[in-house]
Parts: structure tokens; C-alpha cells; sequence
């Protein structure tokens, strides 16, 4: 079985709770979405077929035990399941980002599954699929990409209905360029969320504009 490949690179893991661990990062080309604040919309399309054994030989030059496969959306390709499986078979710590609007029932549940909601300033918030907080567990991640104070009120609204904090760890991240990190940061403390709140580490280290 192949899979379209955008490009597999190895940095600092830039977001969720292994920030800054060296990762190899396998990111998948297509996205059904079209968020207004994406930062890798150059994976909608093109790309490189690729077995799924080639694929992990190429992962495994990098020595380090941490693989984040991404996107795109990883989901949109059948295929993405048997490539996680056959790298934690490997023993890899495996984490999976994905933008909540595919079904997650399907994943290995070894996957660290680091999962969007995505709030009203992105554009897609019909496309959320709530139904994949059933299948999160302690060690998943759910992530809100704030862009502004509906974004916050949403965010805010939605832990308290789903009560995500009884599933999982929640992120919360600013839009870069366009929420104050300051100014949510605050509101986080204000108001005693139970949430982490994150920058991502590769645009601050080299003002990296794509997604890492």
C-alpha cells in the first residue's frame, strides 16, 4: 500500500504536550477543510506516492523515537491507519494530528491522538465531528485555535458542555498574528481553565511560517 507524501523532516515538535522533543514529522498531503488561518496549505495537493515501507525507512534515518504524522487532514487517506500501526509495532511514540472532522473510531489506540475543535473564526465550524470525544482517552490532546474572544467564549462553552477535561488534556493556542498571546493567557488565568496553554515553538525559533 503507498500513500501521498508531502515531505517527512525531522525538528523539535512545535506544539502539544511533547514540545520541544526532537520528532521525525510524516505529513500526508489533502485536507478536506479549508481553515482560514492554515499554515500548511501547500499539503492540500501534489506530493510524493510512497509505500508505506519506504516510508518508514526514510523516518528511521533519524534516530529518535517520536513520529508525528500530519497533514493536510492524515484521516482523508485509508491508508494512514496501517502506516501508524506498523510504526508503534516498531516501538515508535506515536502522536497523530488531526482536525477533528474524520471519524477516529478506526485509530490504533496506542496513537496519541492531538485532536482540533475548530472554533468559529476558522471557518469550519459545521465540520467539527463530536461524536470522536467518545474515543479519546487521558493520553489524547484536544486543541482550540483561538483567533479571538468568540473563539474564547466558544472554547470555553464547548469544555464545559462536553466536560473535555474529564477525557483529555485541551490546548490552547493563539493565532499567530491575530489573538494577543498575552491577552489569552490572561483569560486563562481569569477565568481558572483547565487548560494548557501553548506557542508554537518552531515560529518563535525561526520564524517558521508552515506548520511544524
Amino acid at each position: 500500500m503507498s500513500l501521498r507524501i508531502s515531505e517527512i523532516f525531522y525538528s523539535l515538535q512545535g506544539e502539544s504536550n511533547t514540545v520541544g522533543l526532537p520528532t521525525v514529522f510524516i505529513r500526508l498531503t489533502g485536507c478536506p477543510l479549508r481553515c482560514v488561518y492554515c499554515d500548511t496549505a501547500y499539503a492540500f495537493t501534489g506530493g510524493e506516492k510512497m509505500a508505506i515501507d519506504a516510508i518508514i525507512t526514510q523516518a528511521e534515518q533519524y534516530g529518535t523515537r517520536y513520529i508525528t504524522v500530519t497533514g493536510g487532514e492524515p484521516l482523508a487517506q485509508p491508508g494512514c491507519l496501517q502506516l501508524m500501526t506498523k510504526l508503534l509495532d516498531k516501538g515508535y511514540l506515536l502522536s497523530l494530528e488531526t482536525s477533528g472532522a474524520l471519524d477516529v473510531s478506526g485509530v490504533d489506540p496506542r496513537v496519541v491522538k492531538v485532536m482540533d475543535l475548530k472554533t468559529p473564526s476558522s471557518g469550519e465550524l459545521t465540520r467539527n465531528r463530536y461524536q470522536n470525544i467518545d474515543y479519546l482517552t487521558e493520553k489524547d490532546q484536544v486543541k482550540f485555535v483561538i483567533g479571538d474572544d468568540q473563539d474564547y467564549q466558544w472554547s470555553k462553552a464547548i469544555l464545559t458542555q462536553y466536560d473535555l477535561s474529564t477525557h483529555c488534556e485541551i490546548l490552547f493556542s493563539p493565532v499567530m498574528g491575530q489573538q494577543n498571546p498575552t491577552e489569552l493567557a490572561e483569560k486563562i488565568l481569569r477565568d481558572r481553565l483547565p487548560v494548557r496553554f501553548q506557542l508554537q515553538l518552531h515560529k518563535i525559533l525561526w520564524d517558521d511560517a508552515q506548520g511544524k
